[in-house]
């Protein structure tokens, strides 16, 4: 898939993709026929850098019911003759998704939709999951039959359908379908669940990991052959040298993390750095001068995950460094660094922000450093993260920032927090917003009524209403 293409955060649509707050209020006050157009675009063309970490459904589900939308363009994108040309899930996933909250708010087009997609469309195991967990029994039984049909009766039919059972998210509609007063339907289903099983204990004693009594050397080259066949393995071979090396092999190890293969290097630095060896920080140090980019990246992550006060202090020497090691010792400083280390802080986030711009991985951590010192200085550069970010997981990282440092956020980001797309940013604001705001009473007690949000947001609000909440 290509990465998306994010309009200007001042635009309509670019509120929408981002999922921000403000996007739902625009949409309420715009031309329908313009919110609707570009909501339709978000869920036809899923806005997300990593789908699998951010929300997008439910805040777009919600506004599809606030604007009492159509479904056509969702049928037509689900139904083009490009679902068979185009068979990645991320295509259709987000629209799947969007009809299924659709389906438990009471839209029956929503279910009839994902039903008649669960029957024929390419994405057919991601509308069966939504319909697992909105459809009745008898809605899901009317789908085991052309379901089944996808699996031709061969041996090579059988093995793809033990996996489709085996890998299943919901595993609802295939313990009804077993259980199916139609024997064709029924015996299939329960030979495929067994052979499932049956291949997931096949494939642990296939494992060709390491094994009992492997030595240190042993555990270096499968790190080698990992990186040669395209596989990262420092990270659980490092673990495995805890469970074989010894103190007498200690200079072996050593002497590989400063000059051996990239696979043990990688490792000998991880086992190091986890063991908190006295030789680690300097060792660290000459890998990201001398190292190659893997090898770079894993002295840094290694040193992240360092717990020491004498990383600590490393970490304060460092923090200007204008290379990797520097930035990683900005987050360390962010992560485990005290009050007097805002001013490293504070200069990594802005240096991050000026070199990489609002959606560089590495302010993450910056940020939640910044609201972890109470940086005051730091809030109008998290606002401008929180405005112009793609990833709603950093806006809502920047929304938890701004609350500890900012003292306008109650009364003004905080509001648009509420209709956000991530339900940890609706509970920050749930939390912190200012209840002098009509809006705000209002969608505090949608929220506290819809079924569908989370918990630890509907616990955010009750705590907030009361009997000296206003009156909307």
């Amino acid at each position: 898939m290509f990465e998306p293409v994010i309009a200007p955060s001042g635009t309509l649509l670019g509120l929408l993709q981002r999922g921000r707050g403000d996007g739902t209020l625009h949409a309420l006050t715009a031309p329908r026929a313009e919110a609707l157009a570009a909501l339709n675009h978000c869920v036809l063309r899923d806005p997300r850098h990593d789908w699998q970490v951010e929300n997008r459904s439910l805040y777009y589900a919600r506004l599809y019911l606030d604007l009492s939308g159509e479904l056509d363009d969702i049928e037509a994108h689900l139904f083009s003759a490009e679902d068979v040309l185009e068979t990645d899930d991320c295509r259709t996933g987000l629209a799947l998704a969007v009809l299924g909250h659709l389906a438990s708010y009471g839209r029956r087009d929503a279910l009839e939709l994902l039903r008649r997609y669960a029957a024929v469309g390419t994405n057919w195991a991601w509308a069966l999951d939504e319909l697992a967990l909105r459809d009745d029994d008898a809605g899901l039984r009317a789908l085991a039959a052309p379901v089944l049909a996808r699996f031709p009766s061969d041996a090579e039919g059988e093995a793809e359908l033990a996996a489709a059972v085996r890998d299943a998210f919901e595993p609802r509609p295939w313990r009804l379908w077993a259980e199916d007063p139609r024997d064709s339907i029924a015996a299939r289903v329960r030979a495929a669940q067994e052979a499932g099983c049956f291949d997931r204990w096949q494939r642990q004693l296939r494992s060709n990991g390491p094994r009992p009594g492997w030595s240190v050397q042993a555990v270096f080259d499968w790190a080698q052959q990992g990186i040669e066949r395209g596989a990262v393995l420092h990270v659980p071979a490092a673990r495995c040298l805890t469970a074989v090396a010894g103190p007498e092999d200690r200079p072996e190890i050593v002497e590989a993390a400063r000059s051996g293969s990239e696979g043990a290097r990688c490792t000998a630095l991880r086992y190091l750095a986890d063991s908190n060896d006295p030789d680690a920080l300097g060792l660290i140090e000459g890998a990201v001068s001398t190292g190659s980019a893997l090898v770079v990246d894993a002295a840094v992550d290694a040193f992240e995950r360092m717990r020491s006060v004498a990383a600590v202090d490393r970490a304060r020497g460092w923090a200007r460094r204008p290379d990797a090691l520097g930035a990683a010792a900005g987050r360390m400083l962010a992560c485990r660094g005290g009050a007097q280390d805002s001013d490293l802080v504070l200069a990594a986030l802005r240096e991050a922000v000026r070199g990489e711009g609002p959606d560089a991985p590495t302010l993450w951590t910056l940020v939640d450093g910044a609201g972890r010192l109470g940086i005051a200085c730091a809030a109008p550069v998290l606002r401008h993260i929180y405005r112009e970010t793609a990833s709603s997981h950093l806006r809502g990282r920047a929304a938890r920032a701004l609350a500890a440092t900012d003292p306008s956020f109650p009364a003004g980001l905080a509001v648009e927090c509420l209709w956000d797309c991530e339900e940890s940013t609706r509970e920050i604001a749930a939390r912190h917003a200012e209840t002098g705001d009509a809006r705000v009473v209002e969608q505090l007690r949608r929220l506290a009524a819809d079924p569908a949000e989370e918990a630890e947001v509907q616990t955010a609000v009750r705590s907030r209403i009361g009997p000296d909440m206003p009156a909307v």
